[in-house]
């Protein structure tokens, strides 16, 4: 990326070269040298660049609540350029420099794109996931040396604000917290702040609004801010990106996806995860489209969903994306008669899609289910499926402009060996790419990031098809993804792993019609020990410290499935988890129809990925039609497969 010295007037937008539609359209792209394609150096100057080139063109839209009849609150580019330039000068004013890390626990608002991108410009951003303990909250700020918090003044979302007090004293670092009103409080609601606590808004409008005081000169190889990864559990890790890598990550997303100032979109991804911060917003707002922030819980509004098609008829927003577990919630929303037209563009990533879901929502809304992947390690986005290119559910497209991949094999550890595989065998995936971050903060956090000849080894597992598009068919780390939410389940088995009783136990996720996966725990106790479930549940879940990471069942078998090589083997524990969840479904629409118990269908695995339900018609007589049309129907929005027989 270049790295002459930025003028004073400003640039163009990004706008797409040309449409991308194979992987020799990315070769194309690629004919151009990326110093010259590509001559942004920060995310300042995307927003520079935007507020000249659409001016009074809305940039966010916010709704106050779910309901379309209720008016939002707009923010043109000028109106955007003008806060972010005043928030940088109130937080250089505060003592931040390039790098000084500001802390942010904001839900979804208009500020928080203010703290994002201020914060850039002033020095480093830190977005922090509310949702977890204080414990962790404060060992990040901590190792990001936080200078400021930016924090959501109200306790209405996740207890921010108090959260936001009890931090306070526990940084060493830590020297302001600038509270953020909530939207259409009434001036002067709050009558006092402790000492070191002042109103964000008050502070920023008194700054200047046309320019960055400081003159600062960003380079691209500048710490633009630091994302946690590694899940919601576990020691935190901080991984730092540069401005550079962001910058590639909104051009490059512009170019493959075809994105324009004729775009609108609804952003419901959590802001302080790299999808809703980078490819669902610097990306759109480097193109000149609309991003709709859907009130401060996001999709986790039940109004929103509940009205999710109704809010598309009236902001006619041209794409869709969201987490497959956020699709199958949409898909048990009916139209109702609303125009959803205007979408032209369905997107999803953070987590393979299942092929049931896939299909459903194109029955349903007439919408192809295109994928992506990203990750933290780089900057949000690493390959794109684009619009008028379907693929089959895993498909998650082509690799992004002057970005390299590999598959390779792996090791006897389950590691990437330096073994590459050809087109569509089945091996890590390997990155190396213009967007890749610049290590984490803690440089022992590094050493398994990387090969040894510097490639980004992803832990997802996937082949090349003969198009050039990566397939994913797997993770090497066992993650549960719950609501687009990582969380390792080594915490829990090292929870249950203390009682005394346990000999051994493994967490996988079981599915689940709305979080996707839900984790549970199974386990072999000691011989002649005793533990009730409810015991070991109880026991786990006091020692695991944020809530969706607890398991929801402990499970004690008599023998725990292995590998050849003695290694817990969880894909037969996953098919146990899948078929308990289908045979509880299955119980209940049985009681609901009144089958006898004698009648009752049988749930049992078919390997690793089926779980059937198999129906006596003679046992069940006249039930045995409605029982098997009613039981697909409930067991249609599990994402795993299942099949319903009547024999």
């Amino acid at each position: 990326m270049a790295d002459s010295k930025k003028t004073n007037a400003a640039g163009a937008p990004f706008r797409p070269t040309l449409p991308v539609r194979s992987l020799a359209d990315i070769r194309k792209l690629e004919e151009t040298p990326l110093e010259q394609a590509l001559t942004v150096r920060s995310t300042y100057e995307i927003f520079r660049n935007a507020g000249a080139a659409f001016g009074g063109k809305t940039a966010l839209t916010f709704l106050r609540t779910g309901n379309p009849a209720d008016a939002p609150i707009r923010w043109s580019y000028a109106e955007l350029l003008a806060r972010i330039h005043q928030t940088a000068n109130m937080l250089q004013a505060l003592g931040v420099g390039p790098q000084d890390a500001v802390a942010v626990l904001l839900p979804g608002c208009l500020q928080y794109h203010l703290a994002l991108w201020g914060g850039e410009a002033a020095g480093i951003v830190q977005p922090l996931n509310p949702l977890l303990t204080d414990e962790k909250l404060v060992a990040l700020m901590t190792a990001g040396r936080a200078k400021v918090l930016i924090a959501y003044g109200s306790d209405s979302e996740s207890g921010m604000w108090s959260k936001a007090m009890r931090l306070r004293g526990q940084v060493p670092t830590l020297t302001t917290v600038l509270r953020v009103a909530p939207h259409d409080e009434a001036p002067g609601a709050v009558a006092s702040l402790p000492e070191g606590v002042a109103e964000f808004d008050v502070l920023r409008s008194a700054q200047p609004s046309d320019r960055l005081v400081s003159g600062r000169d960003i380079a691209p190889s500048d710490i633009a801010a630091y994302f946690h990864t590694g899940g919601t559990t576990g020691a935190p890790k901080l991984a730092r990106h540069s401005h550079g890598a962001q910058v590639f990550t909104a051009w490059a997303s512009v170019q493959v996806a075809g994105m324009n100032e004729q775009g609108i979109s609804i952003n419901g991804y959590p802001l302080f995860h790299v999808a809703g911060v980078l490819p669902a917003s610097l990306a759109s707002l480097s193109a000149g489209m609309e991003v709709i922030i859907p009130t401060p819980s996001l999709l986790r509004n039940k109004e929103v969903l509940a009205n999710y098609w109704k809010l598309v008829e009236k902001y006619r927003p041209t794409s869709l994306s969201a987490v497959p577990t956020v699709l199958a919630a949409l898909a048990n929303v009916p139209l109702d008669g609303a125009d959803i037209s205007s979408i032209g563009y369905c997107r999803t990533g953070a987590a393979v899609l299942s092929p049931e879901l896939a299909a459903r929502f194109e029955r349903l809304f007439g919408l192809h289910v295109h994928e992506s992947l990203g990750m933290t390690e780089m900057a949000g986005i690493s390959t794109i499926t684009p619009p008028g290119v379907d693929g089959p559910a895993g498909c998650v497209g082509f690799p992004l402009p002057y970005m390299r991949m590999r598959i390779v094999a792996l090791d006897e550890n389950g590691n990437a060996s330096d073994r590459e595989l050809p087109p569509g065998e089945q091996g890590m995936v390997l990155f190396k790419s213009p967007n890749l971050f610049s290590g984490f903060v803690d440089p022992a956090d590094n050493a398994k990031a990387f090969t040894a000849d510097g490639w980004l080894a992803t832990g997802d597992l996937g082949w090349i098809d003969g198009d050039g598009r990566l397939n994913l068919s797997g993770r090497s780390k066992d993650l549960i993804i719950r609501s687009g939410h990582n969380i390792d389940p080594k915490v829990i088995e090292d929870a249950l792993g203390a009682h005394p009783a346990v000999q051994l136990c493994a967490a996988v996720g079981a599915p689940d019609a709305y979080a996707g996966e839900l984790p549970v725990v199974f386990a072999t106790l000691v011989p002649g020990a005793s533990a009730s479930e409810d015991e070991l549940l109880a026991f786990t879940a006091a020692r695991v410290d944020e809530a969706p990471a607890k398991p929801r069942s402990v499970t004690v078998i008599e023998h725990m499935p292995m590998t050849n090589v003695g290694k817990i083997y969880k894909p037969e524990l996953r098919a146990m988890a899948a078929s308990r969840v289908v045979a509880a479904t299955v119980a209940q629409v049985c009681g609901e129809l009144g089958v006898a118990p004698a009648a009752r269908p049988r749930v049992r695995s078919e390997g690793e990925s089926l779980v059937q339900v198999r129906i006596d018609a003679a046992a069940a007589g006249a039930l045995a039609a409605p029982l098997q049309a009613q039981i697909r129907t409930a067991l249609e929005a599990l994402p795993f497969k299942t099949q319903v027989l009547a024999e």
